[in-house]
């Protein structure tokens, strides 16, 4: 089969779908992956035959938002929001996949939610699509907010109107997120094929030490799109007071200079190889993104989410429910409650009990090289 991947420019939005990317070509399927010129590199880097499909996140928000973005209402950002994803990105990857199809002529579109775009032209071309998850399923005012937003393009292409969980297109969903996680409305609406969540980063070399620690290994991020020097310091001279070692990953919006100093049990990178790391940690810190809340999940580790935007509020939620990890809101955050959350997690017995009850189940989901054995019956 001829598979054509499809993901708006985002490390969150793209590596979820390199594994059974990678998967489909080592079962024999051609395979091509659409996305933002700024990743097209790192893909090719990767192995991938790559096509450019969509502008920059960067560049949608402010085509839908002329001003700054700070300071405004969350009304006005639910409605930015929406139109970036709902109108804006659908229209230039539309624009951009027509020429890709009638080149590559793809049997099967696989694309992430967030990229409806890439459903829309899928139904216009008549070739079959699934849906990925990235994010856990939409609360039900947002998703009202990206149908409207997405009524407009969708009349012009001929497509029927957009309804509930709109940025699926009616499409089945690919879910990386165990039952027990996801939302339930999302459980309930949606027609689901179970697909276990598999942490990918650029391969590296782990860092000195880790393989052969003697003491709890902490694991400090904010991932690639949400970093904020001041959250992290708090972290940092939290965890200090702890018989911890800790190894921040700064990402790619961080200055490790802003940092200040490490202390003795701290070390701070620009990168680590974050799927490769995680096996070998005790506990991770982090933002709440879907990439390293699942990678975290996976591979059985408990977590203290410190959500700063995007889905990680509501990712937070679900880890705080599911009894495997702990929450600290912006205003809860301070050096003393990440010390004081940290110490407990790593003794909680229930935590421990919890976490290796998800990590059981999304081992007994089916792996991306199963999923991608199915995609001819999916595709049909």
């Amino acid at each position: 089969m001829r598979l054509l991947f499809a993901s708006l420019a985002s490390h969150g939005h793209i590596y979820p779908l390199l594994p059974l990317a990678f998967a489909a070509r080592e079962a024999g399927h051609e395979v091509i992956f659409a996305t933002g010129e700024e990743f097209l590199d790192d893909l090719r880097s990767a192995g991938l035959k790559v096509a450019l499909a969509g502008g920059s996140l960067g560049d949608a928000f402010t085509e839908a938002h002329p001003g700054s973005r700070h300071g405004i209402s969350p009304e006005v950002a639910t409605k930015v929001m929406s139109k970036v994803f709902g109108d804006v990105m659908p229209r230039h990857v539309v624009h951009d996949l027509g020429p890709v199809f009638d080149e590559f002529k793809p049997d099967l579109v696989i694309h992430e939610v967030a990229n409806a775009g890439a459903g829309m032209a899928a139904a216009v071309a008549g070739i079959p699509a699934l849906a990925h998850s990235v994010s856990r399923g939409s609360a039900a005012e947002s998703d009202a907010a990206v149908s409207e937003a997405m009524r407009p393009f969708a009349a012009e292409l001929g497509l029927p109107e957009p309804g509930d969980q709109a940025l699926l297109l009616g499409n089945r969903c690919l879910d990386i997120w165990p039952d027990s996680l996801q939302a339930a409305t999302f459980v309930a609406g949606v027609d689901r094929i179970p697909l276990r969540p598999v942490a990918w980063s650029p391969p590296g070399e782990l860092p000195e030490g880790i393989r052969d620690k003697t003491r709890p290994l902490v694991y400090l991020t904010l991932g690639t799109a949400f970093g904020h020097a001041g959250v992290l310091r708090a972290a940092i001279d939290g965890l200090s007071r702890l018989p911890v070692d800790v190894l921040l990953s700064a990402g790619p919006t961080v200055w490790v200079d802003d940092l200040g100093a490490a202390p003795d049990n701290v070390r701070i990178l620009d990168w680590v190889p974050q799927a490769e790391l995680l096996p070998h940690v005790d506990i991770v810190v982090h933002h709440g993104g879907s990439g390293t809340t699942l990678g975290a999940l996976g591979a059985g580790k408990p977590q203290l989410i410190m959500p700063q935007g995007a889905d990680q509020f509501i990712n937070a939620e679900a880890v705080l429910a599911a009894g495997t990890g702990a929450r600290l809101l912006p205003g809860e955050l301070t050096a003393d409650a990440v010390a004081e959350q940290v110490r407990t997690l790593l003794d909680s017995e229930s935590v421990q009990a919890a976490t290796q009850r998800v990590f059981d189940e999304i081992a007994a989901m089916p792996s991306p090289e199963e999923i991608a054995a199915r995609l001819p019956a999916l595709a049909g």
